[in-house]
């Protein structure tokens, strides 16, 4: 039924993330499916990295640990954004179309006074994503 779960992960929240990460890898062992872990990062200096590339070897340590966890096929696929607090929600549809996802798990948390406002990267994710999206609280 599903192919291609992507799991978008917020390294610096990965903590905040292991019930969508736990339900990602039973699906994908269900399914025989293969799990991208996708994440958004800057090209500027962060705690996540000082470039670009570090910052990919972080993701890619990240997924094989979930590898390893899992007993799955995990893939890492770093995405550079010039501001990520603007572009991650379009860097992740646009990484949906390019990866061929057909279900997308991804955590959320509680909704508050500004989601009544904004939409949440998981909200608007579920409501324009042509595939599947199971948002875990």
């Amino acid at each position: 039924m599903f192919n291609h779960i992507m799991v978008p992960v917020d390294l610096v929240h990965k903590d905040k993330q292991q019930k969508a990460l736990a339900i990602a890898g039973e699906m994908a062992k269900l399914h025989n499916a293969k799990v991208h872990v996708v994440s958004v990062g800057g090209d500027l200096p962060s705690s996540l990295g000082h470039n670009p590339a570090e910052f990919g070897e972080m993701l890619d340590s990240f997924a094989a640990a979930l590898r390893d966890q899992y007993g799955v096929d995990v893939q890492a696929h770093p995405i550079t954004a010039n501001d990520p607090s603007v572009d991650t929600t379009r860097k992740l549809m646009q990484g949906i179309d390019d990866l061929g996802i057909d279900l997308v798990i991804m955590a959320s948390r509680e909704p508050g006074m500004m989601e009544h406002i904004f939409s949440s990267h998981g909200g608007y994710i579920a409501q324009h994503a042509k595939c599947s999206v199971f948002v875990v609280r």
